[in-house]
């Protein structure tokens, strides 16, 4: 039998837990609003409503439908979809309705980040979106969606496919609100023509009256459905306390419709219909190029998931959601076909087109046992392949790009929050400014000083100071994307630009780090065979490059006890009763004295030197072009490598770097870098495990994308491609990002400073005033717009 909900007796949704503690019970309840209304009755010392009432109470006026729905986001089955979990910790990206400008985002944040259990909140007000993360046991989802509920704004969970329709039906909302205020416009402009300028002389006053009139009616509509969407966020605002951009403009087309409408209703004074029709219409035209820039930037960043198939084909032939595949299960994909899942190959070969993740459009020869990622492509023309489930759809590699590429764009850096903070407390001053202008005006002109005021309220809105940066931003992280950089950290784009000090590894960085063994020098009466075999026994607990290049020659016929990986170094373990040591000749030879080879790692037994295995690591074609680069950038540059000084010194020597420290283990090259001053802004490129701790510790990292996965979430950045090139271009976008953003900040203030003095002394008229605020709204998304197409050299 289902529970009850104590407050009003509905059924209460299965793994729904809320609940509070009346007359020294605990007693559950349906969904959040009935909890809430249940503790402002407790709060309130109005328990004897429940004891003496005689029925339920009634759900209809306690929270609405849609509201109640969204409990059903609390069952873990349908979060699976879109929560990722962190540890203890849930994270999920929102989707917001409503949001108009900082203030709002402001506002959300404030509301949320007071509620117990939640750990972080950012709105990016560019996107419309929020990354949300709570702790689960603490607090529900559903109560969080509410809470943004009761502020006036819509959330919901991010999905690419509803975030279109979403658009599209704003689009439409927005176009019929348009289409309204546009023809009103023109009917009002014809009469007010006939009005201003007396078209016809002999006009008797009760026509022009009458004129009046028409025009009351066909404003009506547009202050009271075209103009709505300013009310809605002015009161929010209002509401909660702020000051947002839709304010003075809400102001003034209440404020001018009131005017007018008395004038009209008394035949006497001055009536601004065709202002406040023309006002509504030009604002509504900026918002909706604006809405229009921004999805273009927030589909852009998304374009990747679109790929992403929603459905799966089992190997028994059966066609299911991909999004209810399990950890195990296994799949078959067609010639042509998507891949839904990362997934790992149980057929023998397959050729995939990863573009989606590298930008390299040449397939991939793919073996049994290789992992396939999703929203990757299968290029065989002929044949199937099938795949075992490693991740669900949600944890993908390129659901966590996505994820982290959103995490970026909420990252607000220093000079966007000066800029939020400037924007509320501009409001502010507009308003004290535009009544100071109106008891002026009223005095030396009193027939002006409405509409002067207007003038104010409208050309000084700071709509284009709130999009100035997080515009910029969003677009700058989307091209990154397009370089191949994932970026892991908000502060890239700042630090990029003040980078001092260049500290590179080798291996695998400067080098491919597709390393062969290329000869093998036998020191004992053992075999080639069998030096081969102990060493690739050793090296499979070790994931360093040179490791990798033994990974074929690993045999379960030799047992290796006790392993011990020393990361730098090398690798230790017992065979047949024997210590096996393989590493580099610190390591392995200690203070011995041994002869250190070029390209050479060894391996002893019991002390005794047994093989020493020459290899070949080719150097990146682009790995001097790109020191020369930095060089004359006047960039410090440092090799730091836990290799052999031959070996780092050949290297070195090749591509132009003077400064080389090797045979380093990790916590050296950490103790190197914590030497230099904090001002002395650096920048670690590194790709293995014994990179892990420098790359966390500096100011600015990267990781390459074929690297360990420890120095991948080490890093700020990732290079999805292993082109070193991609840095520089990096680095050349992050200059051009923070050159928009100061052009977009000099532009909204500069306007401002310039409209404002005009406006106050009565020179600005209204219908002029709205077609500056909203070009210069249009302006800055434009020049933001810009990083998208440039092309970075």
């Amino acid at each position: 039998m289902k529970k009850q909900c104590y407050h009003c007796g509905q059924d209460i949704p299965k793994n729904t837990v809320y609940k509070i503690k009346i007359f020294g019970k605990i007693r559950y309840m349906c969904c959040p609003g009935c909890e809430a209304v249940a503790i402002t009755i407790c709060d309130s010392g109005l328990l004897s409503y429940y004891k003496y009432r005689t029925e339920p109470a009634k759900t209809v006026n306690v929270i609405a439908d849609q509201l109640q729905n969204l409990v059903h986001y609390d069952n873990e089955d349908i979060q699976s979809e879109f929560v990722h979990k962190i540890e203890n910790l849930s994270e999920i990206m929102l989707s917001l309705e409503g949001i108009s400008c900082a203030a709002c985002a402001w506002l959300i944040e404030k509301k949320l980040s007071h509620q117990k259990g939640v750990v972080s909140i950012r709105v990016n007000i560019t996107t419309s979106r929020a990354l949300l993360t709570w702790n689960q046991t603490t607090i529900k989802l559903s109560s969080l969606l509410l809470s943004i509920h009761q502020l006036g704004y819509k959330a919901a969970p991010f999905e690419i496919d509803s975030l279109e329709n979403s658009y599209n039906q704003s689009m439409k909302k927005y176009l019929y609100r348009l289409g309204i205020a546009g023809l009103a416009s023109m009917q009002i402009m014809m009469l007010a023509i006939v009005l201003y300028f007396e078209v016809f002389s002999d006009l008797d006053k009760e026509f022009k009256h009458y004129f009046r009139w028409i025009s009351l009616i066909f404003a009506t509509p547009v202050i009271l459905y075209s103009a709505l969407p300013f009310y809605l966020n002015a009161y929010r605002n209002i509401k909660s306390g702020i000051f947002g951009v839709d304010l003075p403009v809400s102001i003034a087309l209440i404020f001018s419709y009131i005017a007018s409408f008395i004038a009209t209703v008394d035949n006497k004074g001055e009536v601004f219909f065709e202002s406040i029709s023309m006002f509504t219409f030009f604002l509504l035209i900026g918002r909706f190029l604006e809405i229009q820039a921004r999805r273009k930037a927030s589909i852009e960043s998304s374009n990747r998931l679109k790929l992403v198939p929603a459905l799966a084909n089992t190997i028994t032939g059966k066609q299911i959601a991909a999004n209810t595949l399990q950890l195990g299960d296994r799949i078959r994909i067609f010639s042509g076909e998507y891949i839904p899942v990362d997934g790992k190959i149980i057929s023998e070969y397959a050729y995939i087109d990863e573009s989606i993740l590298t930008g390299e459009t040449i397939p991939i020869a793919k073996q049994c046992g290789d992992i396939a990622y999703a929203g990757t492509l299968n290029l065989d023309t002929e044949k199937s392949f099938d795949l075992e489930v490693v991740s669900t759809k949600n944890n993908s590699m390129v659901s966590n790009i996505a994820r982290l590429q959103d995490k970026v764009q909420m990252s607000k850096p220093k000079i966007a929050k000066i800029a939020d903070i400037l924007a509320r407390y501009f409001v502010i001053i507009i308003l004290l400014i535009a009544a100071c202008t109106w008891l002026f005006w009223h005095k030396l002109k009193s027939d002006d000083a409405f509409w002067i005021m207007l003038s104010v309220l409208v050309s000084t809105c700071p709509c284009a100071f709130s999009l100035a940066t997080p515009a910029a931003l969003t677009c700058a992280t989307f091209r990154m994307g397009k370089l191949n950089i994932l970026l892991r950290k908000g502060h890239v784009f700042e630090t990029l630009c003040k980078v001092k000090h260049l500290i590179v590894d080798k291996t695998g960085t400067l080098t491919h780090g597709y390393i062969k063994i290329c000869n093998v020098t036998l020191h004992s009466t053992l075999t080639k065979e069998n030096v081969l075999g102990i060493a690739g026994a050793l090296e499979a607990y070790n994931n360093h490059p040179i490791a990798r290049a033994f990974k074929q020659y690993k045999n379960d016929s030799f047992k290796i006890n006790n392993v011990k990986n020393f990361i730098g170094s090398g690798v230790q373990g017992y065979y047949q009763g024997k210590l096996a040591k393989i590493g580099n000749e610190a390591f392995v030879f200690g203070s011995s004295g041994e002869k250190i080879e070029q390209d050479s790692i060894y391996l002893s037994l019991n002390g005794e030197h047994v093989a020493t295995f020459i290899y070949r690591d080719p150097i990146r074609s682009e790995s001097k072009k790109f020191i020369e680069c930095f060089k004359n950038l006047g960039v410090k540059i440092t090799l730091l490598t836990g290799d052999s000084s031959i070996n780092a010194n050949n290297v070195a020597k090749f591509i132009g770097i003077d400064n080389v420290i090797s045979n380093l283990k990790p916590k050296d090259k950490l103790s190197y870098l914590q030497k230099f001053n904090k001002n002395d802004i650096t920048m670690v490129i590194g790709d293995g495990i014994n990179d892990a701790p420098i790359l966390a510790g500096s100011h600015i990292s990267i990781a390459m994308g074929g690297g360990s996965n420890l120095a991948k979430t080490s890093a700020d950045m990732v290079l999805l491609e292993d082109q070193l090139n991609r840095i520089l271009q990096a680095r050349e976008l992050a200059l051009k990002t923070r050159r928009i953003i100061f052009e977009n900040l000099a532009w909204s203030l500069g306007y401002n400073f310039f409209i404002l003095p005009l406006a106050v002394s009565g020179l600005v008229v209204p219908y002029l005033a709205v077609i500056g605020m909203s070009s210069s709204s249009i302006i800055v998304l434009s020049n933001s717009l810009r990083l998208l197409k440039e092309k970075v050299t």
